[in-house]
């Protein structure tokens, strides 16, 4: 080996230090490119935020086993208004079902990992009883996938908690043009059952579809109600045994087109029936609600 002098040495080193640092910039930058999507027409990650503002992307299978929306109910105080909005007062007629609650932000309260959705005897604004009503409606609306809904539900007669789905264009066609999918109803005087009811329009009066299933320990036991929703299919689930099917189809509005979520609970009216006479407080905790495409 011939003799090499201490400056040259310096120099090769500086070399290869530039080389690697060279190699390792453009590695960087191939990997930025590649993550900020092609031009193809493929499908762009979605992402995930939370009010502490965790960030997750994930690419749908198509498959339904991909998170690509999740609410945990992690941060006390009311629901993240990144991904929850309410609907407030009494509506049209009780909200289209002679129901009894005046919906208030107040009765949505998150505590201790847990959305409480409190209904309550009180009188406010001309109505004996209070409750609350939150959507996803213009924070997080899909097309497609299963949705799980870990939830304990309230015991009181007279009480009718809901998850369940509207489709995205009701301000413009209005119900039941837009479709509704009921993945949980509660009547007020079973509370050992569950419903799942689908509503749309068909040609010419009001179309729906429903069935029940048997739910132990609804009001003092969390449960899973899903959904699994495609082009082909609506099912529905209570703790991943499917009591619901109805075949989907371009004739019907849950064929390719934007749904978001509603959690609530109502007093009284169609499904709510009599309230008990000394009913002064119940309510519905949400675990989480999760979505998967």
């Amino acid at each position: 080996m011939g003799y090499i002098s201490y400056n040259r040495i310096l120099n090769l080193i500086k070399l290869d230090m530039y080389f690697k640092n060279v190699v390792f910039l453009s590695v960087m930058l191939l990997t930025l490119f590649s993550c900020g999507g092609s031009d193809d027409g493929g499908e762009e990650p979605v992402v995930i935020t939370s009010c502490s503002g965790e960030v997750v992307d994930a690419l749908p299978t198509g498959n339904n086993d991909v998170l690509i929306w999740a609410e945990e109910f992690n941060e006390d105080g009311s629901p993240c208004s990144k991904n929850w909005t309410y609907d407030l007062g009494t509506g049209s007629w009780g909200w289209g079902n002679g129901e009894s609650q005046y919906y208030t932000r107040d009765n949505a309260v998150v505590e201790n990992g847990v959305l409480k959705i409190i209904a309550k005897k009180e009188n406010y604004q001309d109505s004996q009883y209070t409750s609350a009503r939150i959507k996803t409606q213009g924070r997080f609306n899909f097309t497609y996938g299963r949705i799980d809904v870990r939830a304990k539900l309230p015991a009181s007669q007279g009480t009718w908690p809901a998850i369940w789905m509207l489709g995205s264009n009701f301000t413009q066609v209005g119900w039941p043009h837009c479709g509704e999918i009921d993945i949980m109803e509660q009547t007020g005087n079973n509370k050992n059952k569950s419903l799942g009811t689908v509503h749309w329009w068909s040609t010419d009066h009001n179309a729906s579809y429903g069935l029940t299933t048997a739910v132990a320990n609804a009001s003092t036991q969390f449960h899973v109600y899903s959904c699994e929703w495609t082009d082909k299919a609506v099912k529905i689930y209570v703790d991943d045994v499917k009591y619901f099917e109805m075949t989907n189809s371009s004739s019907l509005p849950f064929y390719n087109k934007d749904f978001f979520i509603i959690l609530n609970v109502a007093l009284g009216g169609t499904l709510g029936g009599a309230i008990d006479s000394n009913f002064t407080e119940d309510t519905m905790e949400i675990d989480y609600v999760r979505v998967y495409q």
